[in-house]
């Protein structure tokens, strides 16, 4: 136990996924891959010429899915330099694909307003594995917030459950939320049709997320997926409140 404990801290580190990416080279996608996502991307990702953001990319087929399914500018960041130059070596013929080494709590290469959706699928839960998870959380969010476009769209999936990730969200930007879930043991060999939960139809959310558990019961075996829409008119009303 106390090893597994020590292993979930080292999940904010750079050493730890430099180590185990040169260790693992075999793709791995975290909760869902893009097939199971596919739906729900689409709807809130429609334009497939505009730049997405992919943080803590790893070594996913996830971005590669995206182009696959169409999308002409998915850049991907990791803060692991291992795993970004073997993606850059095994995607070098794919020119809609771009993986930049890079600190999500720190994207200054970045221009504000850069990207209409920044997809995040564990990076924000490895952040919050590690010391001074709060300070690095907001961190990271705040960047998230900057470099999205007016009306883009965080779209976050995790395992938090909305009575902790919705302080986050609240701490960090004013944020519209919308919250789907997605069954943990979908893969991409089943059809949707067999999941319990309808992936494109949002679940009740009130501002604490008490109204979930109506929804769902306790502890549903699901991944949180929450669709955060950056609204720059509810940041302009909290400055003049």
């Amino acid at each position: 136990m106390e090893t597994e404990t020590k292993t979930t801290q080292s999940y904010s580190e750079q050493w730890y996924w430099d180590e185990r990416y040169t260790n693992e080279s075999d793709p791995f996608d975290w909760y869902q891959n893009y097939t199971s996502l596919a739906p729900l991307i689409n709807l809130y990702v429609p334009r497939r010429t505009h730049p997405v953001l992919v943080i803590g990319c790893g070594n996913s087929a996830f971005s590669e899915g995206m182009v696959d399914d169409g999308y002409e500018d998915v850049v991907s960041i990791d803060i692991s330099s291992v795993v970004i130059d073997a993606m850059n070596k095994k995607h070098s013929d794919r020119p809609q694909l771009k993986y930049l080494k890079m600190d999500v709590r720190d994207m200054k290469v970045f221009e504000d307003a850069s990207f209409d959706a920044v997809i995040d699928k564990g990076t924000l839960d490895s952040i919050l594995c590690g010391s001074n998870s709060r300070q690095h959380s907001t961190q990271m969010l705040e960047e998230v917030w900057r470099v999205l476009k007016d009306k883009g769209v965080y779209i976050l999936i995790t395992y938090g459950a909305p009575d902790y990730r919705l302080r986050l969200f609240k701490d960090s930007r004013s944020w519209t939320t919308k919250l789907h879930v997605i069954d943990k043991s979908l893969t991409d060999h089943q059809p949707l049709e067999t999941s319990k939960w309808e992936l494109t139809k949002p679940i009740p959310l009130d501002a604490e997320g008490s109204s979930v558990e109506s929804a769902l019961g306790k502890s549903p075996d699901v991944h949180y997926i929450y669709v955060c829409i950056k609204d720059e008119s509810l940041k302009r009303e909290a400055d003049t409140a």
